[in-house]
Formats: structure tokens, C-alpha cells, sequence
């Protein structure tokens, strides 16, 4: 009898809520994460912050492997911390690199089966390691693995009891771009479904990608929530900037500067002009009209800042 094809875990309708109330965590005298409040659903959410911000912190206390100092951390209303149901709910792709080297990609994946009390341990296996890309190289020692396949084979390892919450610390680490690619249309997939996924990473623009939700954390501290737009738009204290170029940029550089929405102009050469406003609304008006009215042609408006890496460089003050 031919064995079965691996297939995708199972979907599910109904998703988990993550939440974290007014949580701490302190060593001694370090405060490694401050008075953190978030609510988090299904769907991708990005864990973002500079190293030392106390992400990886955080995962270990919405796993239930580290207990706040002060503060909660439930799923659906239930807490994490020494509830079995709720680790079983849980999958958790940790940032060391510690692995049982001796053991095969399978062997590993199949320790977590176990150890979760997989109904059907082999074929819980198989899927995890087909979902991971990782069939060709299953049977291999880990010790033999380049880090990009020991990100996956945890991956696997992290998926096999088929959680509804996913956490992954730092991901995409030591792979290729084509298997960083592969990986984030598989949680992407894995969100579609319906699960609950936070991941950390220092590729921002991999974060703008694939997370619906983006949350930063600075010295411990929720600094903002939200899309990496919205969070852009509370920015009321730093202007927004454009590249613009048109048929006459001199010409619009002068009319631009007429009007109060318009913090700056600057010349890029002959090609561009590089504006800032402090008004974007009333922007989005005067720019079409003072084009039409000098008979004027817009060739290019672009956001130059508007993007994950400027939002993250703003916040912690880069």
C-alpha cells in the first residue's frame, strides 16, 4: 500500500485571541519589558523593535514559558502560564539554535508529536515536514542542516499538533531569499485559515509584506500599534515627504512654496523635486490644482517615507 500524500493541516473557522494586559518582566534591576498592553487576533502580526527591546521576551511570556513579573497574558480569556490546554494551543519557534543535533529533521518533528500526544504521530509528522519543504532532507541528521533548514525543521517542529497560535521568534533568519519567500506564503496561508500568528524580524520590509498587524516595541515599551500606515499617520510632528516629479519642477517648486501646507521643497538635480508637508489632506489639493491651473504636467508622486523602515527608524528615534 502506497503511503498517503502529506498534506495541509487542517483549517480552522474560528480563531484565538492573544491578549496582554499591563504586562511586565524584570530581572533584579533590569526591566526588560515596561507596563505592555496589546491585543492581538487572527491573522499575521509583526513583533517589531531593535535588539534588547524585550521581543523575544515577550514571546516567551504569550507562550507561557516565562511568567510576567506583574500584568497578564491569556488566549480567549484563559491564561497562558501552566495551562496545559492552552500550550497545546500553542506553537512556538524560539530564536536560539539549540536542536538536538543527533537526531533527524523527522526524528525531531516526531518528538514534538509525541510529546503533544498527536493522535496520529507519523501522519502529523509527514505534513509538518512537507508544509516546511523539508521531505528531501527529513532523514538527515540535524547536525548536518545549514541554518536556513534548521529554521525550518523548528518550524515544522512548531506546527506538527496543528496550533491556532503560532509565535516565531526572528523566523527568516539564514535563509535564502527564495525560501524566506516560500515560508512567508506559507503563514500567510496559515492566517488565511484562520490562526493567530506573531513573528519578530529585523527585515522590515518582509514585515510590510505579510503582516496585517504591526507592533513596536522600544526599551520594553508598546511604543505603537497599528498597519504601518496608520501608525505614519499619527506622526503629526514630522512631515510627510514626496518625491514629485513634473514638466516644470522650478516652476512647481515656486508654486508649492506659496502655500501653507508645504513645510520644504528641494531640487533632486533637474529630475525631481523632494517635498515636505506638513498638511496632507489640503496637499492632495493644492498639488493637482496649481499643476492645472500653470498648465503643468505630473508625471510621478511618490511617499518616500511611507514605508515600515522609516515608520521603525522614527519611533526609536534612529
Amino acid at each position: 500500500m502506497e503511503p498517503r500524500p502529506p498534506q495541509a493541516l487542517d483549517p480552522r473557522p474560528v480563531g484565538s485571541v492573544l491578549e496582554l494586559q499591563a504586562v511586565s518582566r524584570w530581572y533584579g534591576n533590569v526591566v526588560a519589558v515596561n507596563d505592555v498592553s496589546m491585543q492581538i487576533g487572527p491573522g499575521i502580526t509583526g513583533l517589531l523593535g531593535p535588539n534588547g527591546a524585550g521581543k523575544s521576551t515577550l514571546l516567551s511570556m504569550m507562550a507561557g514559558l516565562l511568567p510576567p513579573s506583574a500584568g497578564t497574558v491569556t488566549i480567549d480569556g484563559h491564561p497562558v502560564r501552566g495551562d496545559v490546554s492552552a500550550y497545546r494551543n500553542i506553537g512556538l519557534v524560539p530564536v536560539q539554535e539549540q536542536l538536538y543535533d543527533y537526531l533527524t529533521g523527522t526524528q525531531f518533528v516526531r518528538l514534538n508529536a509525541d510529546l503533544q500526544r498527536v493522535p496520529d504521530p507519523r501522519a502529523a509528522t509527514e505534513r509538518a515536514v512537507a508544509l516546511v519543504e523539508m521531505i528531501d532532507a527529513a532523514d538527515r541528521r540535524i547536525s548536518t542542516y545549514s541554518k536556513g533548514m534548521r529554521q525550518r525543521i523548528k518550524v515544522a517542529s512548531a506546527l506538527v499538533h496543528d496550533p491556532q497560535v503560532l509565535l516565531l521568534d526572528e523566523p527568516f533568519n539564514g535563509m535564502d531569499p527564495i525560501r524566506r519567500r516560500q515560508m512567508m506564503d506559507m503563514l500567510t496561508r496559515l492566517a488565511r485559515e484562520g490562526r493567530t500568528i506573531v513573528f519578530s524580524s529585523h527585515i522590515l520590509e518582509e514585515v510590510e509584506q505579510i503582516a496585517r498587524q504591526v507592533e513596536v516595541v522600544v526599551s520594553g515599551r508598546h511604543a505603537a500599534s497599528g498597519d504601518f500606515a496608520q501608525i505614519r499617520r499619527m506622526m503629526t510632528d514630522r512631515p510627510n515627504q514626496y518625491l514629485v516629479r513634473s514638466s516644470d519642477n522650478r516652476r512647481l517648486a515656486t508654486l508649492l512654496l506659496a502655500d501653507t501646507s508645504v513645510r520644504g521643497v528641494r531640487l533632486r538635480g533637474q529630475q525631481a523635486l523632494e517635498v515636505e508637508t506638513d498638511d496632507l489632506g489640503r496637499f492632495g489639493h493644492v498639488l493637482p490644482r496649481a499643476a492645472r491651473e500653470h498648465d503643468i504636467r505630473i508625471l510621478e508622486v511618490t511617499p518616500t517615507d511611507d514605508s515600515l523602515e522609516s515608520v521603525f527608524a522614527y519611533l526609536v528615534g534612529a
